[in-house]
């Protein structure tokens, strides 16, 4: 066999080509986008210092978008083109209309701002040894050794017993107290921790968390001292009586802001960035739409580190109502069949973060398919678990529509799954929006330490997480 030996300059120009690259993204900024992916960053640490809860979220997203014009649907008026919709304080929709009847489908970025933590059982106040505690239960997928020994801060909301709502906020201030869950000392901890599992060394009923140590005075007879010295500082701050921890939503998370990490300042450490990145991304975007071709909607949803259940997920009816809301704003004559068709000829994404490739834990990547830190926003055409169980799968047509779109508007992107096939899995609110038809494929940024108290994210990839959905909303075709 005759074969032709190529020059190096032959083999660059075939490589370049045919090969796709993974690159970093900053080299490829332009040094006025390099300022910009910075700026952006800081506004993101601003966001995801202040939304620590789905209820903070909530918050900061309605205020933000009323500053652009957006009104809630209910008080809309003739020519109004800008709509927000809020459900129970935990999840909220924004949407833009576009220049084309919503018939023809609209386009969907749906991030969830719920994020793992700790949450107040229903009676969580408890005395021992001179120690006051409050009982905790975790919520979401934790490794529970990440909760014990670090600062702590209360946040969320109580019912009062005549229904008045008290937020609250505690660890915070740097005038406040924190709070902390203590960890057994190494001289003691052999055989009740060292030589068990890391899932058991630490059992979840034993995440209870300090807050108090000095009992009130009294006579000598009496008990519960320092318990009581804590309903009294609950009572005189915020009006509150034991009981009212009943009707209340109160989670421990880390206290503390977002910091910058490295001696370059090239990533962010924060609570939360799973999935609050996303859903800043798809804030930022949708709040600088001015009229895009496609009726376009932000959903921030909740609830889905916990499978998305419960009224205020993504199995819930928020979604329909917004789009049912939409429908009669543009006029649409709602038929059995309007909703179906509508989203039939929709398109999403599911706006979650993924995994990015820790050079010290290689062993559960597959390094050819898992994202790179630095190097972009990842496309995640399945996520699921061994055969792609529980998961949607994106189909090749839409897969290279987005494709086009982004290599159209210059964003610096990367495909990837989660880990190698039977190492674990996982999921997101993709596969529950892809059974009402419309096509949807997961896409964010890589995170290290995902579902720890202080995750880590590459200042580059938050901004063509942004990059990304920004061109999604703004697509022609």
């Amino acid at each position: 066999m005759n074969e032709k030996r190529f020059s190096k300059t032959e083999w660059k120009r075939l490589e370049k080509g045919l090969c796709r690259s993974r690159r970093p993204v900053w080299p490829q900024l332009t040094a006025k986008d390099r300022k910009k992916a910075l700026l952006y960053a800081d506004k993101y640490k601003y966001f995801i210092g202040k939304a620590k809860t789905e209820r903070e979220s909530v918050n900061i997203i309605v205020n933000m978008a009323q500053e652009k014009g957006f009104v809630p649907f209910e008080q809309v008026g003739p020519g109004s083109d800008r709509f927000l919709w809020t459900f129970r304080g935990k999840a909220v929709a924004l949407a833009v209309t576009g220049k084309v009847p919503v018939s023809n489908g609209i386009r969907i970025i749906a991030s969830h701002i719920d994020a793992p933590r700790l949450d107040l059982k229903q009676n969580p106040i408890y005395e021992d040894l001179e120690m006051a505690f409050l009982k905790t239960h975790y919520y979401g997928g934790i490794k529970k050794f990440h909760w014990v020994a670090r600062p702590l801060a209360i946040h969320g909301l109580v019912l009062k017993g005549d229904g008045e709502a008290i937020p609250v906020e505690f660890g915070e201030n740097p005038d406040d107290p924190v709070f902390t869950i203590n960890d057994l000392l190494p001289h003691l901890s052999r055989k009740v921790q060292g030589e068990k599992k890391i899932s058991e060394a630490i059992p979840a009923e034993k995440l209870n968390v300090l807050i108090g140590g000095l009992p009130l005075l009294g006579p000598e007879d009496m008990k519960d001292g320092v318990k009581l010295r804590i309903l009294r500082i609950l009572n005189e701050r915020y009006g509150l009586v034991e009981e009212d921890l009943i009707s209340a939503e109160l989670e421990i998370v880390p206290a503390g802001d977002p910091r910058d990490v490295g001696l370059d300042g090239a990533f962010i450490g924060a609570y939360g960035q799973d999935d609050r990145s996303c859903a800043y991304a798809s804030l930022s975007s949708i709040l600088e739409l001015e009229r895009p071709l496609v009726t376009s909607v932000a959903l921030f949803l909740d609830k889905e580190e916990i499978g998305s259940d419960g009224n205020t997920g993504a199995k819930s009816s928020f979604f329909e109502v917004v789009l049912y809301d939409l429908m009669r704003n543009g006029g649409l004559q709602i038929e059995a069949d309007s909703l179906v068709r509508m989203l039939i000829a929709s398109k999403a994404i599911s706006a979650d973060v993924t995994a990015g490739i820790d050079p010290d834990y290689k062993e559960v990547h597959e390094e050819h398919n898992d994202a790179l830190i630095g190097h972009g926003v990842c496309l995640t055409k399945y996520t699921g678990s061994g055969g792609k169980c529980s998961a949607n799968d994106a189909h090749a047509e839409y897969v290279n529509w987005l494709r086009r779109v982004w290599n159209g508007s210059k964003v610096v992107w990367q495909a990837g799954e989660l880990g190698k096939v039977d190492e674990g899995g996982g999921g997101t609110v993709a596969k529950y929006l892809a059974q009402r038809g419309l096509d949807i494929v997961d896409i964010g940024p890589p995170l290290l330490n995902m579902h720890s108290p202080f995750e880590i994210a590459h200042k580059t990839d938050l901004y063509m997480t942004y990059r990304a959905f920004a061109a999604f909303y703004n697509a022609e075709d």
